[in-house]
């Protein structure tokens, strides 16, 4: 599926004058998925289509026998539409399990 970079609800509210401005909400994603060497590339290419970039990306490996691949991140500035589209998503690709989004004020 191709992003519609013409489509304004999907990107990012960003502010000129931030020391005057509210603050920006963030998004913070928590995916779990098969540890396969895909999945990390795939999750980072949804935000790039966008011309987005992770505030804050960590990711381990872990559970039995390590198998499962967690990845949190956090984007600043998605409108909650945006945010909602860019999970389900993520939530489509390959050997990704779970997908989890919440939001905090920076």
């Amino acid at each position: 599926m191709s992003a519609d970079r013409s489509n304004d609800s999907l990107k990012p509210v960003r502010s000129s004058n931030r020391a005057a401005a509210r603050p920006l909400p963030v998004t913070c994603f928590s995916i779990l998925a098969e540890t396969e060497a895909g999945v990390m590339p795939r999750v980072l290419e949804v935000f790039a289509k966008r011309d987005l970039v992770p505030r804050r990306w960590v990711s381990d490996v872990g559970g039995a026998a390590d198998r499962e691949l967690s990845i949190d991140l956090q984007v600043e500035g998605l409108t909650r539409e945006t945010a909602d589209y860019i999970a389900r998503c993520l939530r489509g690709l390959h050997y990704v399990d779970r997908v989890l989004t919440s939001e905090k004020i920076a």
